[in-house]
């Protein structure tokens, strides 16, 4: 790992969070992501399953806990299971974990290896009467794959068919949607990266320049930090490319007129940010492209002054839409008639902002979190991203902050990093 070691509170809480909501006389099960194929003898990089990341910090394939608060073995009531290292796999694939390594890391005393789990954990199924399985309930998941936890829970009910069995993704949706103070701290320093790096941009961009080019400054910037990578594909969108919100071609110039949309953010310890700034590619917006920025920076400070604890996101986008199409009149892409006579299920100004505005984020970038029609608890850190986009004039804005939502006043984490016209001119010029 590239991040310097994280404090194993962050994962002990975590997992104390989680079995204070099992069931009495249960155990539950979770499983390291596949290694994943790519072409020839090559493999994907290794992303770990992030239910088990968050409740371990192991980053490491073959990975698997087992969590049974009820064992009248003390011992055993948390068990991390790791892959046994081998000496000639690690001369090709580099060092696996030894067990000191992985208490340190997880705070998990009792660590068994993969190939000496099935005797114990037959032990332990039969003595427990639950069973927690865990699949993943993200509700933005497009596709069905059969990963190692779907594959996992089938041959589990067909060696145990009389077991109750009980989803693990209802107790994480619940539990992951709050950070604790301790992963704030950690997304804290993936957004202080992202804004070293975001202001090294505001030095680089210029006419003539290549959004890969950019790109390029980004990872250069995030690996000198420590960070893992990037949180998700940057989107460097320079001009008319910015009306694609997944655009990640990033390989047109930057041209002197044009407004540049940039949507990136930094991973760091298994947690992520996600800003969104755009900015003039010669340095000075036009009359034009300043009156659209403030009218989208408006739009972004009064959906953080609603989005408290409490809210359901449903009822958020619906407040922020009525203030989007007030700003639409004003500047000249909307009428009054067109506000008046709109069809509320599909209102007028998504002609001009066509995505939602917030998400939660952790460690996934869409992190897990309560439906859209069920209340933000406190704790959550969500996005605030609204935009403009207006084909016409071949322009997109967005604009992207990181709030931490708390009772007493939310928590900008991106509070430092530039977002008036007038400072990212002034940057810029500097």
């Amino acid at each position: 790992m590239k991040y310097l070691p994280l404090d194993k509170k962050i994962f002990e809480k975590n997992r104390e969070r989680f079995t204070a909501k099992m069931l009495p006389d249960s155990i539950a099960v979770f499983n390291s992501n596949d290694e994943l194929p790519s072409n020839g003898d090559a493999l994907h990089a290794f992303k770990q399953n992030s239910d088990l990341y968050w409740l371990t910090g192991i980053d490491q394939e073959d990975t698997m806990l087992v969590l049974y608060p009820g064992n009248p073995d003390p011992n055993h009531r948390e068990v991390l299971v790791l892959v046994r290292p081998n000496e000639l796999k690690e001369k090709w694939d580099g060092h696996r974990l030894r067990k000191a390594e992985a208490q340190a890391i997880s705070g998990i005393q009792t660590i068994v290896w993969l190939d000496s789990l099935d005797a114990l954990l037959q032990q332990w199924i039969h003595e427990a009467g639950t069973i927690y399985l865990n699949t993943n309930e993200n509700n933005r998941r497009s596709s069905y794959v059969p990963v190692r936890d779907y594959r996992y829970a089938e041959a589990l009910r067909e060696r145990y068919p009389l077991h109750n069995y009980q989803r693990a993704a209802c107790i994480l949706k619940e539990l992951r949607a709050v950070k604790t103070e301790e992963e704030v701290k950690v997304m804290q320093i993936a957004m202080d990266i992202t804004e070293k790096t975001f202001r090294r941009l505001l030095q680089f961009i210029r006419p003539g320049v290549y959004e890969h080019e950019i790109h390029a400054e980004i990872m250069h910037e995030f690996l000198r930090n420590r960070a893992t990578g990037e949180a998700y594909s940057s989107i460097i969108a320079s001009g008319d490319r910015a009306r694609t919100l997944h655009y990640i071609e990033n390989n047109q110039e930057c041209k002197d007129g044009e407004v540049i949309l940039m949507d990136f953010g930094a991973s760091y310890g298994g947690y992520n940010a996600d800003l969104t700034r755009s900015v003039p590619v010669n340095g000075k917006f036009s009359p034009r492209q300043r009156e659209i920025y403030n009218a989208c920076l408006h739009l972004h400070n009064y959906a953080k002054s609603i989005l408290k604890p409490g809210i359901t996101i449903a009822k958020y986008h619906e407040m922020v839409g009525v203030e989007a199409g007030k700003e639409f009149v004003k500047l000249g892409l909307l009428t009054e008639g067109d506000i008046k006579n709109q069809d509320p299920e599909a209102p007028a100004y998504r002609k001009y902002l066509y995505h939602g505005i917030s998400h939660h984020l952790g460690v996934d970038v869409h992190d897990l979190g309560p439906s859209f029609f069920q209340p933000i608890p406190e704790g959550a850190v969500m996005t605030v991203e609204p935009g403009i986009y207006i084909e016409e004039e071949k322009i997109g804005i967005r604009i992207e902050n990181n709030l931490w939502l708390k009772s007493g006043g939310n928590v900008d984490l991106m509070k430092n990093i530039p977002i008036t016209a007038d400072e990212i001119e002034a940057l810029m010029k500097a």
